[in-house]
């Protein structure tokens, strides 16, 4: 099985502390919506003609796309790829874009996966990340999202941003657990380089939270999340009657994936291509045939890097039996021979064969994944 990811880099308005590929130019949707299917045309070998098990659209703001638009894709990708009957096709969205006409609009697309890209129900924060909607909006449109037939429903929340107290917090979460939703991502804000943000924390303008109410807020997240029913299955992620992101989840597990648009990544195993971060050094390099992308080839010890990174973030861990057989017995040993010394600073736990984060080494998680990578 393997997975496609879109990537549509159209947004309205851009948010202060997002750093993917997006731009506000909309004029040229057409042409690039031509490059994407035939991208998908020539790279359609990529996976190894493995069946498509998910189908993700992100962003950007997917939800610029019209029905006809995203009808018109998926009939053309469903034409190229072997796409099996009840594929996950998840379509990130804005709350304001989502009105009941939208909505069903998206069902009789094909979208039986919604992603809402909520971030907060207090409006002094949504405006101070420069988001679209206000608070009402999202209410509204994760309850619309249900009453149109979306049983499989995420959201978004961000804490540790500035400003953020304990009890706005814990207000986002009991709004969240009221609401029709069966999956839930929830990220600490990070500073990315090249961010309104992140140039106003290095101007000294905004304020970075303190250490130690972000690590409240997170305590206070996992703590709601399992009085309301929701599993953490990876970390940042958490979902109801085990209603994982079955495409994030393939990411996490190694299985191919093709990626499509500016700035996608792709990976079958052996190498991995990312497109160039551009529209229209994107849609000039597919239409003239030229170079849109670079690429590299996975050595062994990438591959078991990969592994590790992607494996240890989530409930699964790390499973030393098929670290050997993929990796041999020289990885175990070497796996063993780093765990301990988090295993006896209670950051990692061992259940029989399987490696993985304490609710403790989740706060750690980048030191540990770092100590395991082999150079």
């Amino acid at each position: 099985m393997a997975g496609i990811y879109i990537h549509i880099p159209f947004c309205r308005q851009k948010c202060y502390y997002c750093d993917f590929y997006k731009t506000i130019n909309n004029s040229r949707t057409a042409d690039f919506l031509k490059a994407l299917i035939q991208e998908a045309e020539v790279r359609k070998d990529y996976v190894g003609g493995e069946t498509i098990k998910t189908i993700y659209f992100g962003g950007g703001t997917p939800s610029v796309l019209t029905e006809k638009e995203l009808t018109a894709f998926l009939e053309g990708l469903y034409r190229l790829f072997p796409v099996a009957q009840d594929a996950e096709v998840t379509f990130e969205s804005n709350p304001d874009d989502l009105t009941p006409d939208y909505l069903h609009s998206l069902r009789r697309a094909g979208i039986n996966r919604l992603s809402i890209v909520t971030q907060s129900f207090n409006n002094t924060l949504i405006k101070k990340m420069n988001r679209r909607h206000d608070a009402s909006q999202a209410v509204a449109a994760i309850e619309n999202a249900g009453n149109a037939g979306f049983s499989n429903l995420s959201a978004d929340l961000i804490y540790g941003l500035p400003g953020l107290t304990g009890e706005q917090w814990a207000a986002d979460l009991k709004q969240m657990f009221s609401l029709p939703v069966s999956h839930l991502s929830a990220y600490h804000l990070t500073y990315h380089q090249g961010t309104p943000f992140y140039t106003w924390l290095k101007k000294g303008t905004l304020k970075e939270l303190p250490e130690a109410d972000s690590v409240e807020q997170f305590y206070m997240l996992l703590e709601e999340a399992e009085k309301a029913g929701f599993m953490q299955y990876e970390i940042s992620n958490f979902a109801r009657n085990e209603m994982y992101s079955q495409h994030n989840t393939a990411y996490w597990f190694g299985e191919k994936y093709l990626g499509l648009g500016p700035s996608a990544h792709s990976f079958n195993g052996s190498s991995r291509r990312w497109n160039v971060a551009h529209l229209e050094a994107y849609i000039n390099g597919i239409d003239r045939n030229t170079s849109y992308f670079e690429e590299e080839q996975l050595s062994l010890t990438d591959q078991f890097n990969e592994y590790i990174l992607t494996r240890i973030r989530t409930r699964w861990g790390i499973d030393e039996a098929d670290i050997e057989e993929r990796f041999g017995s020289e990885a175990v040993s070497y796996v063993h021979c780093t765990a301990e010394k988090h295993i006896s600073t209670g950051n990692i736990l061992r259940e029989q064969n399987r490696l993985f984060l304490s609710r403790k080494g989740l706060l750690m998680s980048d030191s540990v994944m770092t100590d395991f990578i082999k150079v």
